[in-house]
């Protein structure tokens, strides 16, 4: 057999390189998309958008983190674990659900004729049984019932969903604890620090931001109604 000449090698090692770096690209485009569902990672959680298309199926997984689930439009899905068991989600557009740690790996199935998106708010922090610190004199719940209702309360967090119709303002508040902020409409927020400075958070549905203790004031600029939720981490 004839050695392969110069050329032929040479073919050959390009041919190489190209599918080394097709297939390089592809695992980059695969990471990155996987990262692109991150939209929050800190001490206190991680935060998801994910979107499950029509029919879709996942593959045999768990869950070893309690989550607080947003979901950010209508839809029913299914959950089957390993023993058979199946459960049932239907759940509205702007709803928000407690989901604890899992106890057996599952399947989850979108039976929807449509897309899903759902926010997973993954907590780090481990139900310990100590009592978490109060909220602050100026709670914003206490304070504001009229735009403020709280959906979940736990050892963990609490979940309150706010609402604010056009151009309706809130009141000066404290926020005690670190927490996410999910918008679930379009929104034009302007937000008054107790200091008097100010700032205009302008979102679309499914966007999410972090925050820090801190005290101000929330105003709708638009004219139409914002709605958001805000995940508290008491842990």
């Amino acid at each position: 057999m004839k050695p392969d000449s110069p050329s032929r090698l040479l073919r050959r090692a390009a041919a190489f390189f190209q599918v080394a770096t097709l297939a390089a690209g592809a695992l980059a485009l695969t990471v990155e998309a996987a990262d692109d569902r991150v939209k929050v990672d800190n001490d206190h959680a991680r935060v998801l958008v994910v979107s499950s298309p029509p029919g879709a199926k996942s593959e045999l997984h768990e869950h070893k983190m309690n989550r607080v689930m947003i979901y950010l439009d209508p839809g029913k899905m299914t959950l089957t674990d390993t023993a058979g068991a199946v459960e049932t989600l239907d759940f509205k557009a702007g709803e928000v659900l407690w989901s604890a740690v899992t106890t057996r790996p599952h399947v989850s199935f979108n039976v929807a004729d449509h897309s899903v998106r759902i926010v997973e708010v993954e907590l780090k922090s481990k139900p310990d049984g100590a009592k978490a610190a109060n909220p602050p004199d100026l709670d914003w719940v206490r304070l504001d019932p009229k735009h403020c209702k709280v959906e979940i309360d736990n050892e963990q967090v609490r979940v309150v969903r706010a609402r604010y119709g056009p151009h309706e303002k809130g009141v000066l508040h404290e926020h005690a604890w670190s927490y996410v902020v999910v918008f679930l409409t379009d929104c034009r927020l302007k937000v008054t620090s107790a200091d008097g400075q100010s700032g205009t958070a302008i979102k679309v549905p499914g966007d999410v931001t972090a925050g820090r203790p801190s005290k101000h004031v929330e105003e709708n600029l638009s004219d139409k109604p914002l709605e958001v939720m805000v995940v508290e981490f008491k842990k």
